[in-house]
């Protein structure tokens, strides 16, 4: 895969890393355009959507679609080069680009909507702890950075059993489940929060 814009949300990361993904005419998802830089080193491969505009040696785009790190796709938005005509594809697929985008926020809001749901006392204390926070760094933002610590601090710790615990009741496709997350993904955070190495044994 080249080089190309890519969407994450905070909370899910890698794990739900979306992208515009080119089709061609019969369907199929061109290769990478390589660029040769000209000083004679290897040049760069580039997969980003608006390469793909028909110039000599590289394919014209028929469509394009979101995609999602997790093998989620997006339904197709046709480009109509009749439309496109001369214009720069950045600017004439713009629309169709925003499209999957958006497709890909609602993909990212059914992932959040199928995580464990979290109490709203606690969802309410998180944006009030955040807010306060904010409103602290305009002040005194050194005494930002200690609240900020010692926030990390707790959740490092009551995160501590609350992984063990976790890794104990549910198998990593559970919990990746229940988190949104890859079980990759699940197996390195349960690891940073429990502190152990998820490699030993």
């Amino acid at each position: 895969m080249g080089e190309r814009e890519t969407w994450m949300t905070e909370e899910f990361g890698t794990s739900h890393e979306g992208a515009v993904e080119v089709l061609l005419a019969d369907g199929t998802v061109p290769a990478p355009v390589h660029f040769d830089s000209g000083s004679g080193t290897a040049g760069h491969r580039v997969s980003q959507w608006s390469v793909y505009d028909g110039r000599p040696g590289i394919p014209r785009a028929a469509a394009l679609r979101a995609v999602c790190s997790c093998g989620w796709k997006g339904p197709e938005q046709q480009l109509d080069w009749e439309v496109v005509g001369g214009r720069n594809l950045v600017e004439a697929g713009d629309g169709q680009a925003d499209a999957c985008e958006r497709d890909w926020d609602a993909h990212t809001a059914t992932v959040e909507a199928s995580t464990i749901p979290l109490p709203d006392t606690i969802t309410m204390l998180l944006e009030q702890l955040e807010e306060e926070i904010d409103k602290l760094a305009k002040t005194s933002p050194i005494a930002a950075v200690r609240a900020a610590r010692r926030t990390a601090i707790a959740a490092e710790r009551v995160g501590y059993w609350a992984a063990r615990s976790t890794l104990h009741d549910h198998t990593p496709r559970q919990a990746a489940a229940a988190l949104g997350l890859t079980e990759s993904a699940t197996r390195s955070e349960l690891a940073r929060l429990g502190r152990y190495n998820p490699y030993a044994g």
